[in-house]
């Protein structure tokens, strides 16, 4: 009985150390490697200007359509023209004036009143937000802390070898039974 429960044990733990690292490299693939593509980029959110649509800590995915295609209620991040042009994702509440450089006036959701600017969109694309990742901020800056990011790098690498290494050196006294041997 003992020898199936630890079979039972190590089978699930395998079981949720594969899960574990297939949601890992989902994540990476997704956040590290997927806005290399420029298909798409993540930002990660500061402010509350935006609650309930999304809040701080959370991740939003933004993806770039024409200039021209910018219309009022779409929510869009872009550089605040102002002194230290920080990333802002709010709402386009007005245009002021369309065409390939476009002039819009936008709005926090959770704001009382419209942004203190207006601003004039540059380039050839903007960047509307598509859809939230919540909570994926507070992770993302957790893993970026010194702490956790040399213990990612050295003793994770280091507990996986443990790991190995004692599975190739088992006794496999445990696995076989001997011929004719009775439950």
């Amino acid at each position: 009985m003992a020898r199936l429960a630890r079979r039972v044990v190590t089978v699930t733990a395998s079981a949720v150390a594969a899960a574990a690292l297939v949601a890992c490299l989902a994540a990476l693939a997704f956040f590290g490697l997927g806005p290399h593509t420029g298909l798409y980029r993540t930002e990660t959110v500061l402010s509350g200007s935006m609650v309930p649509r999304f809040a701080p800590g959370d991740v939003v995915v933004v993806t770039p359509e024409p200039l021209t295609a910018v219309r009022v209620g779409q929510i869009i991040t872009y550089h605040a023209p102002v002194a230290d042009h920080e990333i802002v994702s709010h709402r386009v509440i007005r245009i002021i004036h369309g065409g390939a450089n476009p002039v819009i006036q936008t709005k926090g959701d959770a704001n009382p009143v419209p942004d203190p600017w207006t601003a004039r969109l540059q380039g050839t694309t903007a960047w509307r937000v598509r859809f939230v990742v919540p909570g994926a901020g507070f992770v993302i800056e957790w893993l970026r802390q010194t702490p956790v990011r040399l213990a990612l790098v050295g003793a994770v690498p280091l507990l996986l070898c443990v790991i190995w290494l004692r599975e190739i050196w088992r006794d496999d006294e445990d696995e076989l039974e001997p011929v004719g041997a009775q439950p």
